[in-house]
């Protein structure tokens, strides 16, 4: 299927082009609205108990966390000096109530009510801005109406709150993104010259990898009107899509230009491209898809966003790969050379040797060694897992910003300056017909088992306050915040959390119901919800994935086997992050500050997007042995053979890949960070130790066990088989003229010959008589034009048909000789 593709790129090449520079003006117009449409957080289990309380809070009783903060402090007065309250109350008068539809401050309480609001040292105070609007776009745009208007004359004014924060977010993600990009185009262009050798050949990947940007800006602006877009969601999104971009572009360049390499014509060129590599992207994007796919079983919507923003920036990746390359290889064809380094020259000069090089001569190290190979591997893999046996989840707050934000310092300052700031209360909601409709703070005192169930709160141990902190008639029921000594991510608080949720109240013998929220509760419920959803993710994502590699294989041993491998690369990343991030090795160098912990959901999209992503060059390797496989049924060969022709591939594609995962690694954002990181150290342990020995080392000690298919299963995989078929050129070799018989020396060795030949060279590359033995050279093009009466009479049409041929070749140790079958042998025969 895909090589038919090929063919008709190539013969509508200049169509396929126009199509593709439409969609890319789409892309360009429509994708960079999505900057304007991010949602904060994303990290909440939308049905929890704590996200109840949080939307409570918000509706009747007051939001602990307002749309807009506005601190105002000096250096000379207090809140209580007359100019002071002045120049605050003038300012938040004068907004427009077209924008604002509530200001809360210190100067609209009294007694302890007022309290929160000021500064130990009573030199500060925070107002809390309440915006209208009912969704979060319109509150953003009415900030960004109202932020101009913001300053106090004599007063210092430090701005926070959600969509101060959201916008400050979305202006880190561009220069984020911008500033990634900026770094990793050059030092990918100097790369690919490096590795391609030829100038034209470097670009390509190039231009799939902007197309791939372009698309998945378009692509999540359109998810925007699905779901909600986490402002972490764009980072991690567009670094997976450009990635992923420049490693399938490397596949299809090298194995077009591999099949020129051969004698192929272009349009036979791009099929049997497509045949091979681009089969093999397209299992790959459906198995990192399909690894994104599991992210939409959780609730939370951060990890839905990524799920479904990446699954469709994948797809343009794919689509990037295997139609607009083959466009531009189509138009092309042997000018993809042009640019030709001048060590390229040398190399394509000089003669190929079947099973040789690097690649070649490690395989078969590990074949012959293969269990030294394999403890040593699992050794190192143990050592970097390891610190993840001590891991802490934590959740995201303030310090995930770049030092010097605006929103940072001012929470900072608060948590530290204000006594309201000191500890996270854990609010409680107890709901029911409980405040009169008549009734009003102060006006009468609070019903008895109110105040019961607050006495016994405050009773708790670790508790240093409990007091009520909002009322609501309409909803009938009470906020009470609980103040205890203990850190949010303490297990002491999380105790507090779990007493507290056991608790009781009964009105006239009536149960009432009781909700805990709060930071600490919040962590809490996104544990509970992470741990219930990650079996049915692990199932669906082993499920799907194995179903897809035995139909690409046709194997039952080899899926399970890469599953296996692909969970040894997760857990040597997830110990890197815990050891970098959890423990501060990395803060120096990445500049962010530690916690003390990692945030769980981004390990869950790193299990997803790093299963993905080791699943691709999985695929690459074991295609390409499995071809080999096919060839020679021997499974020490087809390792190493498989080896020789993708090992320069694939780490190629994993050093490419670094580059942009370390150039988003420079991100402002730790969350971004932590996945730059996590991905980093997942693919160098991923190519370099795990595809490289591990998985050659296995299939060592599994033979020809590698390939085991029982009987029914054959059947089902023949009308499921993946593969494709391709057409080989044949070599174009000039005959050598026939050596005269003689009289072979007594003792001398005589090798078996080949194809009715008298004799052929021995392992030592001489003859019998012990002369040099002829060595076949390429037949040279013919000069001058070609001038069909020279051939002859007209011959009628020929057809290609397949056909078994066998030959004798020296063993690649120089052990002695073996049959080689070649099942793709081309000869001609008439119709």
């Amino acid at each position: 299927m895909l090589a038919g593709l090929g063919r008709l790129i190539h013969r509508r090449r200049w169509t396929s082009l126009v199509l593709i520079l439409l969609i890319t003006g789409v892309a360009v117009v429509w994708g960079p609205g999505v900057f304007s449409k991010f949602k904060q957080g994303g990290f909440e289990d939308p049905k929890a108990d704590s996200t109840t309380v949080a939307k409570l809070s918000t509706t009747y009783f007051g939001s602990t966390n307002p749309d807009v903060l506005l601190l105002y402090s000096s250096k000379t007065m207090t809140v209580d000096d007359p100019r002071f309250m002045a120049s605050a109350l003038t300012t938040v008068s004068r907004l427009p109530r077209a924008q604002v539809a509530e200001v809360v401050s210190y100067w609209s309480f009294s007694g302890e009510t007022a309290a929160p609001f000021v500064s130990r040292d009573r030199h500060s105070t925070f107002l809390a801005v309440k915006l209208r609007g009912s969704d979060d776009l319109t509150k953003v745009a009415n900030y960004e109406k109202i932020k101009d208007r913001l300053e106090a004359p004599g007063l210092t004014t430090q701005i926070a709150g959600s969509y101060p924060l959201a916008v400050e977010f979305g202006e880190q993600v561009v220069a984020d993104i911008v500033r990634a990009e900026l770094i990793s185009a050059p030092v990918l262009l100097i790369l690919l010259i490096l590795l391609f050798g030829a100038l034209a050949a470097a670009v390509l990947p190039l231009f799939v990898g902007i197309f791939s940007i372009l698309g998945g800006l378009a692509v999540v602006h359109a998810v925007t009107y699905v779901t909600d877009v986490s402002s972490f969601a764009l980072e991690v999104i567009t670094m997976l899509g450009v990635g992923l971009a420049i490693d399938y572009s490397l596949f299809i360049v090298s194995r077009y230009r591999e099949e020129l390499g051969r004698g192929a014509d272009r349009e036979t060129a791009l099929a049997n491209t497509m045949a091979t590599a681009g089969r093999t992207i397209a299992i790959s994007g459906i198995t990192v898809t399909t690894a994104l796919a599991g992210l939409l079983l959780f609730p939370q919507m951060f990890l839905r966003t990524i799920g479904l923003g990446g699954m469709a920036t994948v797809l343009v990746a794919v689509f990037g790969a295997l139609v607009l390359l083959p466009t531009l290889l189509a138009l092309l064809g042997p000018k993809v050379e042009f640019g030709t380094m001048p060590w390229r020259r040398r190399r394509r000069d000089r003669p190929k040797k079947r099973d040789s090089g690097v690649w070649f001569r490690l395989g078969s190290s590990v074949m012959k060694h293969p269990l030294p190979y394999f403890t040593v591997v699992l050794v190192i893999l143990a050592v970097l897992f390891q610190p993840f046996l001590s891991v802490q989840f934590g959740s995201i707050d303030a310090r995930v910003l770049p030092e010097g934000s605006p929103s940072r310092v001012v929470v900072e300052q608060v948590k530290r300056d204000f006594p309201s700031g000191s500890a996270e209360p854990i609010d409680v909601v107890v709901s029911g017909d409980l405040i009169p409709r008549d009734w009003a703070p102060g006006s009468s005192p609070i019903p008895p088992y109110l105040d019961e169930f607050r006495q016994r709160l405050d009773a708790l141990p670790g508790v240093t306050d409990a007091r009520f902190s909002g009322y609501s008639q309409t909803y009938g029921g009470v906020r009470i915040s609980v103040f205890h000594r203990y850190e949010p991510m303490d297990e002491e608080a999380q105790a507090l959390v779990r007493g507290i949720r056991g608790m009781t109240l009964d009105k006239d013998g009536y149960p009432l119901h009781i909700d805990v929220g709060g930071s600490t509760a919040a962590q809490i419920d996104l544990m509970a919800s992470l741990v219930e959803t990650l079996p049915l993710m692990g199932l669906f994502v082993g499920v799907a994935t194995f179903v897809l590699l035995f139909m690409f294989f046709g194997s039952v041993v080899l899926p399970l086997k890469a599953i296996v491998m692909n969970i040894l690369s997760i857990g040597a990343s997830f110990g890197a992050i815990v050891w970098g991030f959890q423990e501060g090795h990395l803060s120096e160098l990445l500049d962010f500050t530690p916690t003390g912990g990692v945030e769980a959901t981004s390990m869950v999209l790193i299990l997803a997007v790093v299963f993905g992503l080791s699943m691709d060059y999985e695929v690459f390797l074991l295609s390409r042995i499995r071809e080999e496989w096919d060839l020679t049924h021997d499974n020490r060969l087809a390792v190493a053979r498989g080896m020789q022709h993708t090992g320069s591939i694939i780490s190629s594609a994993a050093v490419l890949f670094l580059v942009v995962v370390a150039a988003f690694a420079t991100a402002g954002i730790t969350v971004v960070k932590l996945i730059g990181v996590g991905m980093f150290v997942a693919i160098v342990v991923d190519a370099v130790l795990v595809r490289s020995l591990l998985v050659p080392a296995t299939m060592r000690f599994m033979g020809a066990a590698n390939w085991w298919l029982p009987g029914p299963l054959a059947a089902l995989h023949s009308r499921m088989d993946l593969r494709d078929h391709i057409v080989v050129p044949p070599a174009r070799v000039r005959p050598t003229p026939p050596m005269r018989a003689r009289r072979r020396p007594t003792g001398a060795y005589m090798s078996p010959a080949p194809h009715g030949r008298a004799g052929a060279p021995a392992p030592n590359g001489r003859t019998p008589n012990g002369r040099a033995a002829p060595v076949p050279q390429p037949m040279s093009a013919p000069t001058g034009p070609w001038r069909p009466w020279a051939a002859g009479p007209p011959k009628p049409p020929q057809r290609p048909v397949s056909r078994r041929t066998r030959e004798i070749v020296p063993n690649p140790d120089g052990t002695g000789w073996q049959w080689r079958t070649d099942e793709n042998d081309v000869r001609r025969r008439r119709p």
